[in-house]
């Protein structure tokens, strides 16, 4: 739309303010409403009209020695209906009086017509020392565009700025850095808050002219490519969006604002044909949070590509690390091994995410892109190692939030969980609810990481947890809606049929507790008997569900769960528990007989043979029971990087016939001849263990955290033989663990009779069957498990649960 603007000799600025009123109204036959995008390039044309008149009116000519120059919205052309006009006036030593007496004229009509106005007048050496001594300055000044006047005064303005912000740009990082953690603090995320500020927000408008700023210092790339698959558009398509939205908050507001108040939410989103109120919060979580991951991937590249000053410029390169098969970590992100071949391994994806989350570094995002374009579907079922990936991913407790967070921006999230769509950045119904679904669902997990050793099944509570909420964003009931998704998830992850049948159950009834506890008569066996009744009296889906509803509590927001909700589902799940048939303990598998034969010839024997998957073997040993013998064994595999998935245990006769379910860390297993040589150096006190381990713990990548994220805990049950007892640790797995607990029984003078070691992800259940002979007691008991738990890392304490207002 063309608007004239009358140019009086009075030079007043009531003009420019009915011309932008008229583009404001609209909506009329001869004078259509603009859209956002089109308003804001008329607003443009229209101060740059007003502006170049107004200048050559003054007197700011191409050989006056004067210039206007634009900074803020208009200098970048993202000019909104009530923005403040930013504007430096140069000249090139000119007089005084005549600068003043044009500045006059220029500002005082702006400040008449009420407009407001962020001006100053320099020549450029002044401007230049500005942009050195303030940060903000310079940040502004980044956006300068010439207006009117000598247009070589502005050049030299413009390229000195930029030059000097590349040229020191390494010495301002750190401030750079830190002026907007500091912004992000005070104003929140975008994404997370009911009234969010569209510009000072973390994902905010902030942001994008972040990311331009370090683009101009040549450190990243302003619109960094997020994948083919990225959801939403992209970064371009989230910072029209943010754009769209302040400038209808200006129309709506009839003044500046930067935050988006409930109240104009409908109409806004009304405005630019997006839904209703809930429809515009899940469009803005879409947008800032793809602006918030490129403006943390541009802060991780911008600070790696620093240039080097001094003694700084001899260092040697980077040292990639193996972190897992075909992943390694390079200057602190996690990257793709130089072999990695992506097109013909679907799983790497996962591995990739699960070492970004034990090692709490971040996935590069050339590797997430390069996934995204060349990683292949996983065929439905899954391999057995991916779902084992998955679990590590889900099981690392907070850092699983970063990594699902990047997966989910670069499009590959998406890619393994097709039904995530429907919960993507969906807004809570309820005003208890911090979080969007999505990222409810994998606080949940986060959470439930912590209570993993109350169950004897922390993979389906891990699962559970990041699907308990995926059938909302529908109309039907989203825990018959879940349920069902749950049974088609838990078919392509591969789990067996009883599995799939749990985490549907797990899903359909994660309501089911708190809702009875709160609303019904714990003292009426009726209520018991009806959650008896509707879990079909599983006890051990009743366990699950206990831990789930913590964690959906402590997930959802500050104050949801507490004593007095704790207390009430408590003791519904002990009266419920008291209605139940005991659930069996764990008991020794089978012994092949052909094992059973070489037992009976002696000697030690150690074979190695193709697994389930495509990274899994089976390593048998069989070989005189000796004290330490387990424990000798465990570390022999662990020393090769041999990781336990599971075990089965187990003597015959004076012969221990021990079956290990292993994966290598890396690579091909090791030859069978080898295993066997350091097993006998070990058993003969030739190879110290325990020292060796100690150093490949330290070596793998990086040191791991001497916590745990679930509290180890220790159950004792009879076997109904006197003299034996079972021991179940519930634990967080470590580089030879198995090892060190054989060790830690051994040296309590237990015999370990046979033991299974199942490891699901990142925690491990390992029951074993010990002969305490005569001196079962509670005291030798405690001294047992004393000696177990220390050699299984401590729980870190939780943080609080984290507050977005």
């Amino acid at each position: 739309m063309v608007v004239q603007v009358k140019r009086e000799t009075s030079g007043g600025a009531t003009d420019l303010v009915r011309a932008r009123d008229q583009l404001l109204e609209g909506g009329q036959v001869r004078r259509p409403r603009l859209d956002a995008h089109a308003l804001r390039q008329a607003l443009v044309d229209l101060h740059d009209l007003w502006l170049t008149g107004k200048g050559a009116e003054v007197g700011i000519t191409a050989d006056s020695g004067l210039a206007l120059v634009a900074v803020g919205g208009l200098g970048r052309r993202e000019m909104l209906p009530y923005s403040d006009l930013d504007l430096v006036l140069l000249h090139d030593d000119v007089d005084p009086e005549r600068v003043a007496e044009v500045a006059d004229r220029l500002w005082y009509p702006l400040w008449d017509a009420h407009i407001k106005l962020d001006h100053s007048v320099r020549t450029v050496p002044q401007a230049l020392r500005v942009a050195a001594d303030d940060l903000t300055a310079a940040l502004g000044m980044l956006d300068a565009r010439h207006i009117v006047g000598d247009a070589e005064l502005s050049n030299l303005l413009i390229g000195g700025v930029r030059r000097e912000w590349r040229t020191g740009i390494r010495s301002r990082f750190g401030e750079l850095v830190e002026q907007a953690q500091t912004r992000w603090r005070r104003n929140g995320e975008i994404a997370h808050r009911a009234e969010p500020d569209l510009k000072n927000g973390r994902g905010g408008l902030r942001d994008i002219q972040l990311l331009d700023a370090l683009a101009i210092a040549q450190l990243t790339d302003a619109m960094p490519g997020l994948g083919p698959d990225v959801p939403g558009g992209g970064l371009k398509h989230a910072h029209r969006r943010l754009l769209d939205v302040r400038t209808e908050l200006h129309r709506v507001a009839g003044r500046s604002r930067d935050q988006l108040r409930a109240q104009d939410a409908d109409e806004i989103g009304a405005a630019l044909r997006i839904g209703d109120r809930f429809d515009l919060a899940r469009t803005l979580s879409d947008a800032a949070r793809t602006v918030g991951y490129s403006v943390d991937v541009g802060l991780r590249t911008a600070g790696n590509a620093l240039p080097r000053r001094g003694l700084a410029r001899l260092r040697r390169m980077p040292v990639r690390r193996p972190l897992d098969e075909g992943v390694v970590e390079h200057a602190g992100e996690v990257v793709l091994a130089r072999d990695a071949r992506p097109q013909r391994d679907p799983g790497l994806i996962l591995r990739v995410a699960a070492a970004s989350a034990q090692s709490g570094l971040p996935m590069s995002a050339t590797t997430l892109n390069r996934l995204s374009e060349d990683a292949p579907e996983l065929r439905e079922p899954w391999p057995r190692e991916a779902l084992n990936d998955l679990l590590v991913l889900l099981g690392t407790g907070r850092a699983t939030i970063g990594a699902v967070e990047a997966l989910d921006r670069t499009g590959l999230w998406g890619r393994l969980f097709p039904e995530w769509g429907a919960v993507r950045d969906l807004p809570p119904r309820d005003a208890v609810h911090t979080w969007t679904v999505d990222r409810h669902l994998v606080e949940t997990v986060a959470y439930a990481a912590a209570l993993s050793t109350r169950v004897a099944r922390p993979d389906l509570l891990l699962l559970g947890a990041l699907l308990h909420d995926l059938g909302k964003g529908r109309t039907e009931d989203h825990s018959i809606v879940g349920a069902e998704l749950a049974t088609q998830i838990g078919r392509r992850l591969g789990l067996w049929p009883s599995d799939v049948r749990t985490l549907s159950a797990i899903v359909r009834y994660h309501l089911l507790l708190p809702d009875t506890a709160t609303r019904r008569d714990l003292a009426d066996p009726a209520t018991a008997e009806a959650v008896v009744t509707a879990l079909g009296g599983d006890p051990q889906l009743l366990e699950l569900l206990h831990a789930l509803a913590e964690a959906d509590s402590l997930a959802t927001g500050p104050g949801v769960w507490g004593d007095w909700k704790a207390s009430l589902i408590g003791e519904l799940v002990r009266r419920s528990r008291l209605a139940m048939a005991g659930e069996p303990g764990p008991e020794p598998d089978p012994i092949d007989p052909d094992l059973l034969e070489k037992a009976k010839a002696g000697g030690v024997h150690v074979e190695l043979s193709p697994g389930e998957g495509r990274f899994s073997h089976v390593v048998t040993v069989v070989a005189p029971d000796t004290p330490g013998l387990l424990s000798d064994a465990a570390g022999v595999l662990a020393l090769h990087s041999l990781r336990v998935l599971s075990a089965s245990l187990g003597t015959e006769g004076q012969a221990a016939i021990d079956t290990f379910r292993v994966a290598p860390k890396f690579g091909d297993p090791p030859d069978p001849g080898l295993l066997r040589q350091d097993l006998i150096r070990a058993v003969n006190g030739e190879l110290d263990l325990a020292s060796a381990l100690e150093r490949k713990e330290r070596d793998a990548g990086l040191p791991p955290s001497p916590y745990a994220q679930a509290e180890p805990r220790i159950l004792w049950a009879d076997t109904g033989i006197a003299g034996q007892a079972l021991l179940e640790l519930r634990a967080e797995d470590r580089i030879g663990l198995l090892s060190r607990l054989a060790g830690a029984l051994a040296s309590t003078g237990v015999n370990v009779r046979w033991a299974k070691v199942d490891t699901r992800g990142a925690a491990v259940v390992d029951a074993f069957c010990l002969d305490l002979g005569d001196g079962d007691s509670p005291a030798r008991r405690d001294e047992i498990a004393a000696a177990v738990l220390a050699v299984v890392p401590p729980q870190l304490p939780p943080p609080p649960p984290e507050n977005t207002e």
